[in-house]
């Protein structure tokens, strides 16, 4: 990586931290949040070989609109249209049902650019780590299990983005609870 790209990749983790500062994950240790964007990049980049710095930084930026008072003119800005294009393909509408939220990941997985399919990939294969190493505190097996099988049918929809990915994912469905 040159050093523009890498002065890129650091203002978004330092963007991504500034909104995230006050965020913790669900999980009894509540882990600070930004270890979860930066758990997708070194997915991405050092398991997958992913080396698309758009997609390293929409991976960072991904849940910044969804979760915190973010934008996607505020990303665009930053970032360029290519990143905020990605970001909206992978966040959710949190006006919209769990359920339903549910329903639409797995409905729209096919349908996503390439880029945004790498980034849902590698956040699946994060949440499922997490999952089996930190569960949300108050999630009893049933709801985890569950929790399994959602995103083992919204990677499905993704099949033959990535194989490294894809096996990646796989080995950790098999640790399933």
């Amino acid at each position: 990586m040159n050093d523009q790209t890498l002065k890129k990749i650091a203002s978004a983790l330092v963007f991504a931290a500034d909104k995230h500062r006050n965020h913790r994950r669900k999980d009894i240790g509540q882990t600070p949040y930004i270890n979860h964007p930066i758990d997708l990049i070194d997915v991405l980049l050092n398991e997958a070989d992913v080396t698309d710095t758009d997609v390293l930084i929409a991976a960072i930026l991904h849940d910044t609109v969804e979760d915190t008072d973010t934008c996607f003119e505020e990303i665009e800005q930053a970032f360029g249209t290519h990143v905020s294009k990605m970001v909206r393909e992978v966040t959710d509408n949190k006006r919209l049902r769990k359920e339903k939220r549910k329903q639409l990941q797995i409905e729209h997985a096919a349908g996503a650019s390439h880029g945004a399919k790498l980034i849902k990939l590698a956040d699946k294969i994060c949440n499922l780590r997490d999952m089996v190493a930190a569960p949300p505190a108050g999630w009893d097996l049933e709801r985890r299990r569950e929790y399994f099988d959602w995103c083992l049918a919204v990677v499905d929809q993704m099949r033959g983005t990535h194989p490294t990915l894809e096996k990646i994912f796989d080995e950790v469905y098999a640790e399933k609870p």
